[in-house]
């Protein structure tokens, strides 16, 4: 086969079915669904608002911004949050490790599902993976979903303060 056309072989040659669409969705929600439940629950418990130096909007913000960095990346907080109690050391170290390790686990079992699919073969309805259009629908695929997930939540607390 003349190597221009090797190229033009579609990554992986695998079928994208109903399961793999499942855990490509719990991929996607487990940090924002352990974030969210964190809030939920530090707003919920006495302990949780009593290190919230802040009332009302600005300190929900604090609040999501402490869980949205401990499941996202180092774990850092907003000078307003008395982060360093115990009842936050170990909320923002559950979400941390939720966050960190619930995706690796379905982006495995997502990888083991594709390993176990036989190659398929090439059609005109197959999605080319190195032209333009997957990386418009890739990139703006992920644009939409971080919009969605992380915008209003983010935005709600600074909305809020600004109509007060």
């Amino acid at each position: 086969m003349p190597r221009w056309r090797a190229s033009r072989r579609p990554f992986l040659r695998k079928r994208i079915r109903a399961p793999e669409i499942r855990l490509v969705a719990l991929y996607y929600l487990a940090t924002p669904l352990a974030l969210l439940a964190g809030v939920g629950i530090a707003i919920a418990v006495p302990a949780g608002r009593a290190a919230i130096l802040n009332a009302g909007p600005h300190g929900l913000t604090e609040v999501i911004y402490a869980f949205t960095s401990s499941a996202s990346s180092n774990g850092s907080a907003f000078g307003g949050l008395s982060g360093n109690t115990t009842f936050y050391n170990v909320a923002l170290a559950v979400v941390m490790l939720l966050g960190r390790y619930l995706p690796i686990i379905f982006v495995l079992a997502l990888a083991g599902s594709l390993a176990r699919q036989k190659p398929g073969a090439v059609t005109s309805a197959t999605l080319r993976t190195h032209g333009p259009a997957f990386a418009a629908l890739t990139l703006g695929g992920a644009l939409v979903l971080v919009f969605l997930t992380f915008l209003p939540a983010l935005s709600l607390g600074p909305l809020a303060e600004g109509l007060h």
